[in-house]
């Protein structure tokens, strides 16, 4: 087994104007919650989200993209509205799909503290390519 090190070629090598919207400029819906009545009793909750918009950083066009997004509750649930109006707010946001999978991945974990939570950004073709993204949370 070899020890050297790999050298990756240098990033955006087609020198394309690459402008991700920042975290702080995002102005995402806040999350809201409410009470689980039944702390301790596990239950699945899923959701699909099929109008899923937000704009491709290289070529300013809109990304399309099916969100799944599958909880456990521990002690609040999410409150659909709040759900639609945050995904909603994503439309002008600059983001690749790796990265906004991971944010809503956080967000949702911050809101509402689930016992696990699994999502899927299911992203339409562009260019020949279909990307799917799946992330985890299990709470320790």
């Amino acid at each position: 087994m070899s020890t050297t090190e790999t050298i990756l070629p240098p990033i955006n090598q087609q020198g394309l104007d690459v402008r991700s919207t920042p975290r702080e400029e995002m102005s995402l819906y806040a999350l809201d919650t409410f009470p689980y009545e039944f702390a301790g009793r596990e239950i699945r909750i899923n959701f699909e989200i099929p109008e899923f918009t937000a704009i491709c950083p290289f070529s300013d066009f809109p990304d399309f993209a099916i969100i799944r997004l599958e909880y456990v509750p521990n002690e609040r649930c999410i409150e659909l509205k709040s759900l639609k109006l945050y995904i909603n707010s994503f439309r002008e946001v600059k983001i690749f799909h790796e990265h906004v999978i991971n944010i809503i991945l956080e967000d949702f974990v911050a809101a509402c503290d689930p016992l696990n939570v699994e999502i899927e950004g299911d992203f339409h073709i562009r260019g020949n390519i279909k990307t799917v993204v799946r992330a985890s949370y299990k709470k320790q």
